[in-house]
């Protein structure tokens, strides 16, 4: 059991399911956690997206793209195209989140979650494809 397991987690895909799982809880229960304390909705949305973001990275880098930097400075480029990507899609989730509570009166913890598919699928994309291609080292 515990070998297939090990197995499933050799795909970059399943590793990035399971830690986009686990960021996409970041998001959904520090934006819980804002909305129940009052914050507004745009607000809150944005603050759970930047702390989903900065969790991301860090599994992203180390436990899904396994990229090997080893200083702070290797980090730089790949921090900086992933924040640039992360941006965009932070724009097409607080819009989906705007349009699905605000203009069609969807609860806003099911916009929020709708809105995650998308994301979710464009975040891979970008990260497997733009962000995660630098500090390899060859063995």
């Amino acid at each position: 059991m515990i070998k297939w397991i090990r197995k499933l987690f050799e795909s970059s895909v399943i590793r990035y399911i399971f830690f986009g799982g686990c960021t996409t809880l970041v998001n959904l229960i520090s934006f819980y956690i804002l909305r129940r304390f009052g914050v507004q909705l745009t607000v809150a949305n944005i603050i759970s997206i930047v702390l989903a973001i900065l969790f991301a990275y860090v599994v992203n880098s180390k436990y899904v793209f396994q990229d090997k930097c080893e200083s702070l400075r290797d980090h730089i480029q790949p921090f900086c195209k992933f924040i640039s990507a992360r941006l965009i899609t932070m724009v097409i989730e607080v819009g989906g989140v705007w349009l699905l509570v605000e203009v069609l009166g969807m609860n806003d913890m099911i916009g929020k979650f709708l809105t995650q598919f998308i994301v979710l699928a464009l975040n891979y994309i970008f990260s497997k494809f733009f962000v995660f291609t630098t500090g390899k080292k060859k063995n």
